[in-house]
């Protein structure tokens, strides 16, 4: 697409989730012609139709096929981050995180204009492959820039001129709700297990911290590596909660059960790092 000429764009989505990127564009007021996505997961899906009834659902990143879509002018994604996650199995290539692969294919299938992949901080030579794959390196943007969250993550674009956002000086108390249902409270025996654990995770936010740590898609299962809450009684984060750490909006998520948003939001982008890096794709296509 020419400089200046401010048409909409064709954009499509890999490993799409809940339909963040459309939260990003929308947040720029970059309009769009056609939105491609890739998702599997039926809730997720879900969601981005109640929100977005206009997506293109194409299934699976195995079974896209780049030469039946149009000209696209913006491939962005996350790839599966599991394997190369400090919290994952540390298969890399050969988990899970191996699917990078068919982004790279559709990459070169489809030739876009302009391309994003985000995913985790990972070992050097996992980062260094990718780079080699994308032709670009990535840049380190923390979403605690622009939330209440930490999530360190990684960004390979070649979206000229792209820095760091500003500290937005997010914290915790922008996010905790005082009124939370007791619904969200946790067992005697849970906060026994959050207050033992041995991964220096195990305490109780409240006002007076500044930033949690980074949301995880086992949240509404895990025991003790999870992000709990005491406002006068010992919770988990509530979901709403969990979307504004996401920078989602408030109840984008509502249409599925409370599991399905805690796992999705935890898999999920920060949109405001997305916003803040098309705002560069903004003054040029």
């Amino acid at each position: 697409m020419s400089v200046g000429k401010k048409e909409k764009i064709n954009v499509l989505s890999l490993f799409d989730g809940m339909g963040c990127g459309q939260i990003a564009l929308n947040k720029v007021g970059i309009e769009y012609e056609n939105y491609f996505a890739s998702e599997i997961d039926k809730y997720a899906i879900q969601v981005t139709q109640k929100n977005y009834p206009n997506t293109k659902q194409l299934g699976s990143v195995t079974e896209v096929n780049g030469i039946d879509l149009p000209k696209i002018d913006l491939l962005f994604g996350g790839s599966p981050c599991q394997s190369f996650s400090n919290a994952g199995n540390g298969k890399g290539f050969d988990g899970k995180s191996g699917l990078f692969w068919e982004y790279v294919r559709i990459l070169k299938e489809v030739k876009p204009t302009y391309f994003l992949l985000e995913n985790v901080v990972m070992k050097k030579e996992w980062e260094d492959i990718i780079t080699e794959a994308l032709g670009v390196k990535p840049i380190k943007i923390n979403s605690r820039l622009l939330s209440a969250q930490n999530r360190p993550r990684l960004y390979w674009t070649n979206i000229p001129n792209i820095t760091e956002p500003n500290d937005k000086d997010i914290k915790m108390s922008d996010v905790l709700e005082d009124d939370a249902d007791l619904k969200y409270a946790i067992s005697e025996a849970k906060i026994k297990r959050v207050l033992e654990t041995q991964r220096g995770k195990g305490f109780f936010y409240n006002k007076t911290h500044e930033k949690c740590g980074t949301l995880i898609s086992g949240y509404y299962k895990q025991p003790t590596d999870g992000i709990y809450v005491d406002l006068g009684f010992k919770r988990r984060l509530t979901p709403t909660e969990c979307e504004k750490l996401q920078t989602v909006p408030e109840n984008y998520t509502s249409c599925v059960s409370n599991n399905q948003r805690y796992r999705m939001l935890g898999n999920g982008w920060t949109v405001d790092v997305i916003s803040h890096i098309f705002k560069y794709l903004k003054n040029i296509i």
